[in-house]
């Protein structure tokens, strides 16, 4: 029988090399997370200029429904 050791007791499974695809796969959810935390960045920016927009314009007074005069229908004769 042999001596039992680390280096005997367990098999070493060395991990395979990184296929094409998985470098794809990984390059391609790295772009996709950089969009993302662009458009969130970009989002944020805008929603803050909007209601920054909001808060200091003061509100409008909704004239435009005094101002609509009602038409009458003409009577038809027959």
């Amino acid at each position: 029988m042999t001596k039992l050791s680390k280096n005997n007791l367990f098999k070493v499974y060395e991990s395979k090399p990184e296929t094409a695809m998985d470098k794809t796969t990984r390059v391609v959810r790295q772009m996709v997370d950089e969009e993302a935390e662009q458009r969130q960045a970009k989002n944020s920016r805008l929603r803050n200029a909007r209601l920054e927009r909001e808060a200091n314009t003061p509100p409008e007074i909704k004239a435009s429904a005094a101002s609509k005069s009602r038409r009458t229908k003409a009577a038809s004769t027959r």
